[in-house]
């Protein structure tokens, strides 16, 4: 349940579905369209309905005051009295409103009320009474007709005039028409006008979203496409349907897909040529490197017995050996992970004694850079690993935290959980960039060629090392800010071919990630 909840929270429908958003922002615009619509004819109809109903009830009302007032100027006082004359008016005009259930008629005196009966006083609003006391004309108002008795209230409309009596008096005279037919009207109009709005919006909302299926599907094939591409099938094509702009998108990406596998083919062919250069390479140049190693000896053990200067020329002649003889060796160790031929000889190793091992080697080269490296462990470090090959990781990220630590302590941690084996060397040197981070385990490369170097390097070893952490099912990760050093972190299941989940150290120093957490705070 809480799952659909999930799926159905519309943020996230927003945020993920493009038919959603499609649909939800068109039905929207639609139901402002359609109120403002719907308000707009309903206004129309009400007043049309109204003003129709007014405007035959005033007409009705003239005729029947222009009859009354005609009768009742004729009046012959003589014969009959003035208000035998009004009663008998106002009867005659009850029954013909009675007649078609057209009217209530109401003529005031003053003493008494002649009309309709059962019509209540308050059905006549005091304003139209106002404007019939100030003088001739006909008045209209809505009006709600009550009645004394049982019947139900009613909406209505009063038309108001006076009657003038030979000899000037005036009786004030008022038609009420009921309009309930009309508001039912109005009712049927509301009804139509909200049920067409609702099927409206309705069949809009399907049509919306089948063209918008109809528009993505092409999109999502292409989607697919390019994830199958990025998976490596690239020999997969997108079906091409007409002649459209989807169709010609389908087209694109089907020629996007033959230009990529033709770079790719290239990209492979010229890969498989370099690591076929540098293995030949390699192995071609330990027949002469050997002859002048034996050479160099020869002059490097007898240099006391040269020249000064011939003396120092056997001396870098050895040192630049040496480091000709590393690089060599870093190439063939390349040669074999791009061969496949890279073997693993495991046994149960303390990590920690290798660590300690190779701090202490590298002591002299810390002391002369004024960097202190310090050990934290908690003992717990045992693992299956190749003790030759770990060595030289440890020994890489030492090295490198030395190069780079600017002559500021330097921390290596090494811890272990259950399933992992973690070790971590922190520097707080130059640091690097995100841009720089991307390119750090990249054969060759140096984030600064320029820097003078106290330690001669390959430009190999954090790429042989991360092989070598990879030949073991392990990580090398690396973090590093600007100004604020870096930190290289090995993680290694304990057991050969283990699976690792997590990380017994984190990424990001300790350190770091709680003074972030203290300026959030």
């Amino acid at each position: 349940m809480r799952q659909w909840a999930a799926r159905l929270n519309p943020w996230k429908l927003w945020a993920r579905s493009l038919p959603f958003r499609v649909v939800l922002t068109t039905m929207s615009a639609s139901v402002v369209i359609l109120v403002a619509t719907g308000w707009f004819l309903i206004d129309q109809s009400s007043r049309g309905i109204i003003a129709g109903k007014t405007q035959a009830s005033v007409a009705e009302a003239a005729a029947v005051v222009d009859v009354m007032q005609r009768d009742l100027s004729t009046t012959d006082l003589r014969t009959t009295t003035l208000g035998e004359r009004i009663t008998r008016l106002g009867r005659d005009a009850t029954n013909r409103g009675q007649a078609g259930s057209q009217y209530l008629v109401v003529i005031e005196t003053p003493i008494s009320q002649i009309g309709s009966a059962g019509l209540a006083a308050s059905s006549i609003p005091a304003s139209i009474r106002q404007a019939v006391a100030g003088g001739d004309g006909l008045w209209s108002t809505p009006t709600l007709i009550q009645y004394s008795d049982t019947r139900a209230s009613e909406p209505g409309l009063v038309v108001a005039s006076r009657l003038t009596a030979p000899g000037g008096a005036t009786y004030p005279i008022f038609f009420i028409f009921p309009t309930a037919q009309e508001q039912r009207t109005l009712e049927v109009v509301q009804q139509a006008t909200l049920a067409t709005g609702v099927f409206l919006l309705a069949g809009l909302g399907v049509v919306v979203y089948l063209m918008t299926l109809q528009v993505l599907r092409p999109v999502r094939a292409a989607r697919l496409a390019a994830e199958r591409l990025a998976a490596g099938h690239l020999d997969d094509r997108m079906a091409v349907t007409g002649a459209e702009d989807l169709a010609g998108l389908a087209r694109s990406m089907n020629h996007m897909a033959t230009e990529l596998e033709h770079k790719v083919s290239e990209l492979e062919d010229l890969s498989t040529v370099q690591q076929r250069f540098v293995s030949d390479v390699s192995h071609e140049l330990r027949t002469p490197l050997t002859t002048i190693r034996m050479a160099g000896e020869v002059l490097y053990a007898h240099r006391d017995q040269f020249d000064t200067t011939s003396a120092r020329s056997a001396e870098l002649l050895s040192a630049e050996l040496d480091r000709f003889e590393a690089l060599l060796a870093d190439l063939l160790e390349i040669s074999r992970f791009d061969a496949g031929a890279a073997k693993l000889s495991l046994e149960v190793v303390n990590l920690e004694t290798l660590v300690v091992d190779e701090m202490a080697a590298h002591e002299p080269l810390a002391a002369r850079a004024g960097s202190v490296i310090t050990l934290e462990s908690d003992g717990n470090c045992m693992a299956e690993v190749d003790r030759r090959r770990i060595q030289r990781i440890i020994r890489n990220l030492i090295t490198n935290a030395i190069e780079h630590g600017e002559g500021k302590p330097i921390t290596v941690h090494v811890r272990g959980d259950v399933d992992a084996v973690a070790i971590a060397v922190r520097d707080r040197g130059v640091g690097f960039t995100a841009l720089q981070g991307n390119q750090l385990f990249n054969r060759f490369w140096r984030a600064d060629p320029s820097r003078g170097r106290r330690v001669g390097g390959t430009g190999l070893g954090l790429s042989i090392s991360l092989e070598d952490a990879r030949l073991h099912g392990g990580w090398l990760t690396a973090w590093g800010r600007p100004g604020e050093g870096a930190q290289f972190r090995l993680t290694l299941p304990r057991a050969a071919g283990g699976t690792l989940r997590s990380s017994p150290l984190p990424t990001v120093p300790a350190e770091v990630k709680g003074a972030a957490n203290a300026k959030k705070s």
